[in-house]
């Protein structure tokens, strides 16, 4: 009996301490930088951008990984397809993406939502990446001109 005890001892032991640690680690508050930091990346209120202003960010693109993916309009992401992601505009917008380094633009359509990573304004694919000529660095200072709204009732994802 002894052994038995022994054997099983250190690992509810571990279990408790653990369970102890993980619950003072999740009780801890956000500090203000760290709240402000899951603020700018959390998704978006439920207004969406239907001013047609111009605006400013950084861009990056879609990695391979999200290939076949479906996004928020149901579709499934294709790296040939003019499309983008943006946490602001309605799904189905048209929009120019200005790569303001290079000069280079395309058109695209916004089917995603995202980008969620601080400072970035929209995702783009990788066929888009290269006409803008930002896939070296992974990402570039943009400028997205919406070019057409669709009807506001048309900007929800279609329901499964």
């Amino acid at each position: 009996m002894m052994v038995w005890r022994m054997s099983w001892g250190l690992p509810i032991m571990l279990g408790f301490v653990l369970g102890v640690v993980c619950a003072g680690v999740a009780a801890t508050p956000l500090s203000e930088a760290s709240a402000a930091s899951v603020a700018s990346v959390a998704p978006p209120h439920k207004h969406l951008d239907r001013t047609g202003k111009t605006r400013q960010g950084k861009a990056s693109y879609y990695g391979g990984k999200f290939e076949g993916k479906e996004m928020a309009n149901g579709q499934h992401m294709d790296a040939d397809a003019d499309a983008a992601a943006s946490k602001t505009l309605p799904l189905g917008t048209t929009a120019k993406v200005t790569n303001l380094d290079t000069g280079k633009s395309d058109v695209v359509v916004i089917k995603d939502r995202g980008p969620y990573v601080g400072g970035r304004i929209v995702d783009v694919t990788p066929k888009v990446a290269d006409k803008l000529d930002m896939k070296k660095d992974g990402v570039a200072p943009v400028k997205v001109q919406p070019l057409k709204l669709p009807p506001k009732d048309a900007s929800a994802p279609p329901s499964k």
